[in-house]
């Protein structure tokens, strides 16, 4: 892959880009529609793809939050058309890398020596790039060692990134300006902890050593020592992620043990932590043929508040959504249902929101669940691309939704694509759970 010799850090440089990239897909659709005055029945799939192709070059070659969000919606399938999901998916650990003089000079300004100072040897060829950085192979002391470094200006360009990539959001997610605000608040302040390495680094240690007694699951050890502001240096774990690894035809055990170690590592961090990794997306998940996996990224890590939580998760209880009063009680407190609702708005989404729920919470329901099944997700994507579409809910003029459940819904979808594509038959425990208000 062609390395990339300098990023714009600058606010003009990013702005420019953006909009030059504009000019870009404004030309697609003036070509599209001359097109169709010829050929009525041209689909938009030729336009979707020069669209999703122009803006994932510009991100790709920016970096930072703009990418990031590129990967965030690569991962909302039945969201975004097939078109960005499948190009917006290379931001996940295939972006183009950063070339050796830059990588250089991120360890002299942070570590105060070369790589080749701090390392046995130093693989100049980054192994993988996504938005946030990217990894380099080190040894030292005859250990092996992942070393994965922040692009420059990633952490000074979020704010300004996010109210230049908002108006693209916009138009290619369909959502109205007033969700847009309510959650880029909360990916905002999230992309902010994850320029933060120290902070991650910490986590990291934590989290790890918290989780490290769940079957199956492997973790690095860190090394704050070589670690950075801007360079976070651990363990290197063997493995491969999940589009090579189903390539190997793995076996159905093995698939069972990696589905059922990653329920079991999130089930862990919700119920018991009231934290959790929540950046769930293949390019962090190195997975192995004896069915063991590596986990190695607590970049984007979501708090999970108390009433938050115990409202959330009162969804799963099918007895206590059969009262009225108390769904409608729950729904208001998580945002779904707001104050200023009229009584047939009340309704309508509580009927839409009574739908998604049944779908979407049916494995917390039962003590086994075949991810493998392939109605299942259909239904859940036909379903999804019928709110998309619907008159009522694109023209709502309030966000339904607490903004926590940004990061909770996006863990849990993106927990259910991987055991989708593994195709895992696990144990997803009915009885294990059931919420709790804290005492204090």
């Amino acid at each position: 892959m062609k390395e990339q010799s300098n990023i714009p850090t600058s606010k003009v440089e990013r702005a420019g880009k953006f909009v030059t990239t504009g000019l870009k897909v404004g030309t697609n659709y003036i070509k599209h529609y001359t097109r169709k005055l010829v050929d009525p029945s041209l689909s938009k799939e030729t336009l979707h793809q020069d669209n999703a192709a122009d803006i994932y070059e510009t991100l790709s070659s920016l970096k930072g939050s703009a990418l990031k969000v590129a990967q965030m919606l690569s991962m909302d399938k039945g969201m975004l058309p097939k078109a960005y999901t499948e190009k917006f998916a290379m931001s996940q650990y295939s972006a183009p890398p950063l070339s050796g003089p830059l990588v250089v000079n991120t360890f002299v300004k942070t570590l105060g020596k070369s790589p080749a100072q701090l390392y046995d040897k130093f693989e100049m060829r980054a192994s993988n790039a996504a938005s946030i950085g990217q990894v380099h192979k080190a040894w030292k002391d005859g250990k092996a060692l992942a070393v994965k470094i922040q692009y420059p200006g990633v952490a000074n360009s979020v704010k300004s990134d996010l109210r230049i990539v908002k108006p693209f959001a916009i138009r290619i997610v369909g959502m109205n300006e007033v969700d847009m605000d309510k959650y880029f608040e909360e990916i905002e302040s999230k992309l902010l902890e994850e320029t933060d390495y120290r902070l991650e680094l910490t986590r990291s240690m934590a989290l790890s050593r918290e989780c490290a007694h769940i079957p199956h699951l492997l973790f690095p050890q860190y090394y704050p020592e070589l670690s950075s502001d801007r360079i976070i240096t651990m363990d290197w774990l063997d493995g491969q992620h999940l589009k090579e690894f189903l390539q190997g035809n793995p076996s159905q055990e093995a698939r069972n043990k990696i589905g059922q170690a990653l329920w079991d590592f999130y089930q862990f961090q919700v119920h018991q932590l009231k934290q959790v990794h929540a950046d769930p997306h293949p390019g962090n998940f190195l997975m192995r043929p004896d069915g063991t996996v590596g986990i190695f990224d607590f970049g984007c890590v979501k708090e999970i508040p108390d009433d938050f939580y115990y409202n959330y998760f009162l969804l799963t209880d099918k007895e206590v959504l059969k009262d009225d009063k108390r769904r409608y009680e729950i729904y208001t407190n998580l945002e779904m249902i707001h104050p200023t609702d009229t009584p047939k708005e009340v309704e309508f989404f509580s009927g839409l929101f009574q739908h998604m729920i049944d779908l979407l919470t049916l494995p917390f329901t039962v003590d086994h669940f075949d991810f493998g099944n392939e109605g299942y997700f259909n239904e859940i994507y036909a379903y999804m691309d019928e709110l998309y579409n619907m008159k009522e809910v694109r023209e709502s003029k309030v966000a339904r939704g607490s903004r926590h459940s940004l990061y909770i819904n996006r863990t849990y979808f993106g927990l259910y694509s991987i055991l989708s594509e593994l195709k895992a038959n696990i144990v997803t425990g009915a009885s294990g759970f059931s919420p709790r208000r804290e005492t204090k």
